[in-house]
């Protein structure tokens, strides 16, 4: 086994929906990440505690190798444990076997973190405003931002705008409204956070309901918001669905706005997928 993969230990699992859910592992201590980036879990279904108790009752024996894939980290990068957000992929090698996660189930952790979706990747000094446009599970990385203090210091305001399908599939909404009492009061002038729920395929209340590029075009997210996008003010975040990504990325351009190289311009994306 390579020295940057480690074992870790599930210790908890929250199931969302039939296809999404969260868990949580015990975090080595050598291990350091920036808020946005993501690691390559690692599963061996031979060695899960659900194959185990099928293995018992005369099920067939599973594949006893290692299965590697990405995931953004939803935990603060001091956090003492680390969690992830995941769907369930009919038919994937890896999430159909994850999605069967139990306390005590043992996965590998390659150390090293990978990813430039970072607030560190902008140059200062920093524009007011910081939007994290994000769908599904490409909601994790800016959890873990708004989890760190330093997002909080750096910016006035921040809108955080999630789309899901339904509304049983918006997660994490319970933490996103504390967030702003939780980490309000450890800073002097914290930045605002504005949350912007965005439901495609169910009417909901108080949510918006059409895809963000569409959203971006006609106003409806800035005026959710109740603040203009500026070009000369805003640092933009996509993450999630890769053809969400790239049409909200043209959308942006469109606007003037330019992709983020060496640290300038206003749009950064996450190409993990």
């Amino acid at each position: 086994m390579s020295a940057n993969i480690q074992k870790v230990t599930v210790l908890s699992k929250t199931t969302w929906t039939p296809n999404l859910f969260s868990f949580t592992v015990t975090r080595p201590d050598s291990f350091k990440f920036t808020a946005g980036q993501f690691v390559r879990l690692g599963v061996n279904p031979s060695k899960l505690n659900y194959h185990q108790q099928q293995s018992s009752e005369g099920a067939d024996e599973v594949p006893n190798e290692d299965i590697f894939r990405a995931y953004s980290i939803v935990s603060s990068p001091f956090d003492e444990v680390l969690e992830f957000f995941s769907i369930v992929i009919e038919d994937g090698a890896f999430t159909s076997e994850l999605q069967h996660l139990q306390v005590g189930d043992e996965l590998l952790l390659n150390t090293m973190p990978f990813g430039f979706l970072t607030l560190a990747r902008y140059q200062k000094p920093l524009p007011k405003d910081l939007w994290l446009l994000a769908t599904g599970t490409g909601l994790a990385p800016f959890l873990s931002m708004l989890q760190d203090l330093q997002t909080w210091q750096d910016y006035e305001h921040i809108v955080l705008a999630y789309s899901a399908r339904s509304e049983e599939e918006l997660a994490y909404v319970e933490l996103i409204n504390r967030l702003q009492s939780d980490f309000g009061e450890l800073v002097d002038n914290p930045a605002k956070l504005i949350f912007v729920p965005i439901v495609t395929r169910e009417p909901v209340a108080g949510a918006l309901s059409e895809r963000l590029p569409k959203l971006l075009v006609d106003g409806s997210l800035q005026a959710k918001a109740g603040i203009e996008l500026d070009i000369d003010n805003a640092h933009v975040m996509l993450c999630g669905n890769p053809d969400m990504v790239e049409d909200t990325k043209e959308t942006l351009k469109s606007l003037g706005m330019v992709m983020n190289r060496r640290g300038e311009g206003n749009i950064a994306v996450e190409n993990y997928w």
